[in-house]
């Protein structure tokens, strides 16, 4: 390729309004690559701590003792932890004020949907971005392609005889503003899905542990229930 039909030299003498879409291309594929950065290291941190704190709890037969250490920390906790806290801060609450084994549990889980629902705002949020440019980049491109080769044929109307020589630098600046938004797009696609796979795994962890607390917090609702029937009899 001539230094006519270079990359910088097609880019520089694009129409401004090619040059508008190519930029914002190029904004959207950077930043699109800053939320895929952010939320792979978020989720492998996430994933780390929760296997981590899964085999803590699995591991220890005294809840009490786990949930101090956890609210220890409780400016630095983890999504899981954040659950657990939740649940078991509202057992310890309700516990104090009834007997009732169905309150409890049901006070119980409902402080561990409300945690899981905030965990979930914070695992999903940006993700809808990446949809975003996965799915408007190329449309964005396609509409610069189209308007780089509307200007191109629209100079040819002023010249006596038309060249392939002469359309050619128009058609490739204009060409080039579909590859940006492919180049934008295919990542954003890519790494969407693999992120949202990601997010369903985390959130499932969430879910079953949840369910499986609610199990434990039953047991010992149920303990307590027995125990103040006991005190009455």
């Amino acid at each position: 390729m001539n230094a006519d039909l270079s990359l910088v030299h097609l880019v520089k003498d694009a129409s401004l309004i090619v040059q508008i879409v190519m930029l914002i291309l190029l904004m959207a594929s950077v930043l699109s690559w800053a939320v895929i950065y952010g939320k792979s290291r978020q989720f492998g941190r996430a994933l780390k701590n929760t296997r981590r704190f899964e085999q803590e709890f699995w591991s220890t037969g005294d809840i009490t003792d786990i949930y101090t250490r956890v609210n220890a920390r409780r400016g630095k906790l983890t999504g899981l932890e954040r659950i657990f806290a939740a649940g078991y801060s509202e057992f310890g609450r309700l516990r104090r004020q009834t007997s009732n084994a169905e309150e409890i549990l049901d006070g119980s889980r409902r402080a561990m949907r409300i945690a899981t629902s905030r965990e979930q705002d914070a695992i999903e949020n940006n993700l809808t971005f990446l949809a975003t440019v996965g799915s408007t980049s190329p449309y964005i491109g396609l509409f610069g392609t189209v308007w780089g080769i509307m200007n191109s044929f629209t100079a040819l109307g002023n010249v006596q005889q038309a060249t392939l020589a002469m359309v050619a630098p128009g058609i490739a600046e204009a060409l080039i503003a579909t590859a940006i938004g492919l180049f934008a797009a295919i990542p954003a696609v890519i790494f969407y899905n693999r992120l949202s796979t990601a997010a369903d795994r985390l959130l499932n962890n969430y879910d079953t542990f949840s369910e499986e607390f609610s199990t434990v917090l039953q047991r010992q609702a149920i303990r307590l229930r027995s125990k103040s029937e006991s005190a009455r009899d």
